[in-house]
């Protein structure tokens, strides 16, 4: 050890050949750029999430695909095929993240991801033949195949992340997976934007092609980053947890930062264990809906918040806008380029995500999620009471010799207001609810459920992306709800509700560890959970009579 470790290094004592402390502040190593960079990488992940929403709004336009999956001449993909084509990665996703929890407990949180990359990429494949044989299959079955790579990547990326992050900027970095998401979804739309004037299949083929490159490169990189050293614990094998450790902060094994930290994880493994012992897979399965529904530190309790706030998430709209902004748009007849006014607002996601690093870590995520409900819900309210009085509702026939059934708005101006407001909007969700629900659904979780918590928890979004993927077109399909501005208070109602769900049940997680806010949630309430601090060690309260710190072979 350096003498700059021997100064720095916390004081502690040593039970089993693991040094342990009682000092809450100094169970991790300081943060270095290498160990942050190490970190921020698996974010990546988020890219395949961002560009599978955002390509297939775009592809949807195409004239190429909608002759390939409709007839020569037809106008646009009918609301039955939409529905299909868009929900169906959805629906892959869904059973993908669910088989995630078991894989990432099996083989790893590492090569469950890699894994994913190969499902993604045959998914891929398949979709490039679209336009050969049955019009519909291709595409339909690609996505599906590809939903469940994305499925593997969402939900243990996820669970990757939280693991391995130290606490101090742990929101910070997981919160670069949302960021990653915008990423995707502006790459996606500078995609189609791109080759929407091309006259033969490559104004689809092109962006579903570009996919194989974000699972290569997510794929590679993580040939050469440890696995998290909490999965190693779990599986009992202390000299891998030891060595993954070290390398994710960048200090020799036999640290005392190392050590302590490690300590601390294994006591607290052994302590959920007592718990939540092992049982069989389904017994495993069980455990996350063990519990008093109306005691906030059971599993029960922390599977129904983890798997809600993704609902919640979803609840928001926000995808409304991402998979169905260009034929929407278009209807209105106000909007010379609804491309453009769709990139806008995907550079505004992009641009907006950054300040939740920031915010995150500063105010908290529950503070960050009571904000961004309240924001969102004035927006989505502004934008329909503005669309049925003068906004997007009122039409008049334009026809020219191009388009003979072209409308125009009657004010042009109030259009231009909606869509202010629906950028507003997309801000208030980029920078609090779009990674706040992620941040939390990776800290909640005891360890012995946290793989199957966070698969049910990004299930859940997938389950409600799918839902709302289905009827959105029925919603606003002319020929079915035609709800058009209306729609918008639906959004707004389901942005009030997880307002009032994160003031009474969304607990504050900043700047503990894993194992502190395992701690927090006994011993205190949501609406309390911000004022609470740790003040002891998990290693110190075991003590010398941990069998694990005893025997680390165990």
């Amino acid at each position: 050890m350096s003498a700059h470790d021997e100064k720095e290094a916390p004081a502690a004592s040593h039970i089993g050949g693991l040094a342990t402390t009682q000092d809450v502040e100094r169970i991790e190593a300081p943060v270095t750029w290498k160990a942050y960079l190490l970190c921020a990488f698996a974010s990546f992940g988020g890219i395949f999430f961002g560009y599978d929403s955002g390509y297939i709004n775009g592809v949807l336009g195409s004239q190429i695909f909608i002759d390939a999956v409709e007839f020569a001449g037809a106008k646009a993909v009918s609301e039955s095929r939409t529905s299909l084509i868009v929900s169906i990665l959805s629906c892959g996703t869904f059973f993908g993240a669910l088989i995630a929890g078991d894989a990432a407990d099996w083989i790893g949180r590492k090569w469950t991801v890699i894994l994913g990359c190969l499902i993604y990429i045959i998914g891929c494949v398949i979709q490039m033949i679209t336009g050969l044989g049955n019009p519909l299959a291709a595409i339909v079955a690609g996505r599906l195949i590809a939903g469940i790579g994305v499925g593997f990547e969402s939900a243990v990326v996820i669970l990757y992340m939280s693991e391995i992050c130290p606490r101090k900027v742990r929101g910070a970095l997981v919160a670069g997976y949302q960021f990653c998401i915008t990423i995707g979804i502006m790459l996606a739309a500078c995609v189609v934007y791109a080759s929407e004037g091309r006259t033969d299949t490559g104004s689809y083929r092109i962006p579903i092609a570009i996919q194989f490159l974000w699972a290569i490169i997510l794929a590679g990189g993580l040939f050469f980053l440890p696995d998290s050293p909490r999965y190693f614990v779990k599986k009992a094998n202390l000299p891998a947890a030891t060595d993954a450790l070290a390398r994710l902060r960048g200090q020799p094994k036999d640290s005392e930062y190392i050590q302590v930290e490690l300590a601390e994880i294994v006591a607290n493994e052994e302590y959920e264990r007592q718990l939540i012992p092992s049982t069989t897979w389904f017994g495993s399965w069980a455990n996350c809906f063990k519990g008093s529904l109306f005691k906030a530190n059971s599993n029960l309790r922390k599977t129904i918040l983890g798997t809600s706030l993704q609902m919640m998430q979803q609840w928001t709209g926000v995808n409304f806008i991402f998979y169905y902004s260009t034929p929407f748009l278009k209807s209105t007849g106000a909007i010379s380029n609804s491309f453009v006014i769709s990139m806008i607002f995907t550079v505004i996601n992009v641009c907006s995500t950054p300040i939740s690093f920031w915010t995150v870590e500063r105010f908290g995520r529950r503070t960050i999620l009571l904000w961004g409900a309240l924001g969102m819900l004035i927006c989505q309210f502004l934008v329909a009471i503005i669309g049925i009085t003068v906004g997007f509702n009122h039409t008049s026939p334009a026809p020219t010799p191009e388009d003979p059934e072209r409308t125009l708005a009657n004010n042009i101006s109030a259009v231009n207001a909606q869509i202010a407001f629906i950028a507003i909007f997309i801000f208030f969700f980029a920078s609090t609810w779009g990674p706040g629900a992620w941040i939390l659904i990776g800290e909640i979780f005891p360890l012995p459920i946290r793989s199957r918590g966070v698969g049910l928890s990004t299930a859940s979004n997938w389950l409600w992306n799918t839902i709302i993927a289905v009827i959105t077109p029925y919603m606003v399909g002319t020929e079915r709800g035609n709800m058009k501005s209306s729609v918008f208070f639906v959004w707004g109602g389901l942005c009030t509700g997880a307002l009032i769900y994160t003031f009474l049940f969304v607990p504050e997680t900043k700047g503990l560890s894993l194992e502190q806010v395992d701690k927090m949630m006994e011993e205190t309430t949501p609406r309390t959970s911000a004022a609470w601090k740790p003040h002891t060690t998990f290693a110190g309260s075991q003590g010398p009579d941990s069998a694990y710190l005893k025997n680390e072979s165990v």
